[in-house]
């Protein structure tokens, strides 16, 4: 670790005087006698000299700083804030080790307040004032476009860690959640042959939830079934009666559920308090976190969620995994999939700088391309083609105490494929925002 600069007496200030004065007499200046008032100028000089030195020497030991943006507050908060603590997991487990290089990692933690032009102007203060290597950020797909040109303009790097519905790839970008091929179509498809073909859809009104729902609607038509309606409510939103009535006067075979925030908690206790507990809901964007916060009172008996991690997980890596976090941040605190997805990020990050020999990110860039670990859901490995991580998927039944008893498996490890061959760009038309482009 780099000394801490201590600021001389006057006693010692004299005698390194006094040590520069005879080197002078003795090295530079043999034999001659030197006025006073010009040795004094000589030391100043040295001095002067010395202090840049310092002042400029590269320090191998300075640390290498990663921005971790968030939302700490807002209707996303609650969805979040555990992202920060994964990520804080993985840097103190890194640091630990003995850091990287030899220097420890530091984050710089930002609160995108929910709020994508937020999110958009902290990426741009992280990178360019607080000159971060690496950011790990975003819930929703709309923060992701929002801080994507600022990411690419830096020429950075973005570690992502939600599923998302594809349709993009970035140079700048490492998705470490799930492509459409790897969630919302096995998934659905699952639940159309399990739970049955007659489809009310509800979600946030935002990219995602519009995105997976146009993929959806393809589904169900290609499997002879119906959407009976497609509803959106802003983030944040708490009013759910008027959907709640519609439900019961429509009675669906399958709710499928892609509401994301706080929301979920009031969707699902308005579904208890009309006593619709035996409609099942398929969850694309609920986990662990969001069970806790509905609570035991308004569990829902015939819930299910699709992702590649379940906390209940058997397998030792995943206990380890558990352990360390709650450990770390409470033994009453639950792990998810983007929990796993953005720790998983912080180890392939760290592997490839080491890699590089450097956190310049072009360079580790380059490096991350090669990236594979053991992560606790499996297998996670880079896909060079589009950056996105290859995953297994499962699908997991909602229990009364806050977790999801496994009820299919993949596997083995899905190629993920964010641009799907099946479905074509005009059937994308209308969505609220325009997506990106292959690179």
């Amino acid at each position: 670790m780099p000394q801490p600069i201590r600021i001389k007496t006057h006693i010692e200030q004299k005698a390194t005087n006094e040590s520069v004065e005879r080197f002078a007499l003795r090295f530079t200046i043999p034999k001659m006698i030197v006025p006073r008032r010009h040795m004094v100028i000589v030391v100043l000089i040295l001095t002067t000299i010395l202090g840049i030195f310092l002042l400029l020497r590269p320090n191998p030991a300075s640390p290498i700083r990663i921005g971790v943006l968030h939302s700490l507050s807002g209707t996303m908060a609650v969805n979040e804030r555990p992202l920060v603590d994964a990520v804080r997991l993985a840097v103190e487990e890194i640091n630990a080790a003995g850091g990287l290089l030899g220097r420890p990692v530091e984050m710089r933690v930002a609160d995108g307040r929910s709020d994508d032009a937020v999110f958009a102007a902290e990426a741009e203060r992280l990178i360019a004032a607080d000159r971060v290597s690496a950011l790990f950020a975003c819930w929703t797909s709309a923060c992701r476009k929002a801080v994507k040109p600022t990411v690419e303009k830096h020429r950075n790097l973005m570690f992502y860690p939600l599923q998302h519905e594809g349709l993009e790839q970035s140079p700048s970008i490492y998705y470490t959640g799930s492509t459409p091929n790897q969630q919302i179509i096995p998934g659905m498809q699952w639940a159309l042959n399990t739970l049955g073909k007659r489809v009310y859809l509800l979600g946030s009104d935002y990219i995602f939830p519009h995105a997976a729902n146009a993929i959806i609607r393809d589904l169900v038509k290609a499997n002879g079934g119906s959407v009976l309606a497609e509803r959106y409510l802003p983030l944040g939103d708490t009013r759910f009666d008027a959907i709640v009535a519609e439900m019961r006067a429509l009675a669906p075979d399958v709710i499928v559920n892609t509401i994301n925030g706080d929301s979920n908690t009031h969707f699902f206790r308005a579904l208890h308090g009309a006593s619709l507990g035996g409609v099942p809901v398929v969850s694309f964007s609920l986990a662990e976190e969001g069970l806790k916060a509905i609570g035991p009172a308004a569990f829902h008996p015939n819930h299910y969620a699709v992702w590649s991690y379940f906390q209940s997980i058997p397998d030792e890596a995943n206990q380890r995994f558990v352990a360390a976090f709650r450990k770390r941040h409470g033994a009453d605190r639950v792990t998810s999939d983007p929990i796993e997805a953005a720790y998983v990020g912080v180890q392939l990050w760290a592997q490839a700088v080491r890699d590089a020999g450097t956190d310049d990110p072009e360079q580790v860039n380059r490096a991350m391309l090669q990236q594979s670990t053991a992560a606790p859901s499996g297998v996670a490995a880079v896909d060079r083609g589009t950056r996105h991580v290859w995953k297994q998927m499962r699908i997991g039944k909602a229990r009364a105490d806050g977790q999801f008893e496994l009820v299919w498996h993949s596997g083995n490890a899905l190629r993920p494929a964010p641009f799907p061959d099946y479905h074509s760009q005009s059937g994308l038309q209308g969505l609220p925002q325009p997506f990106g482009a292959r690179p």
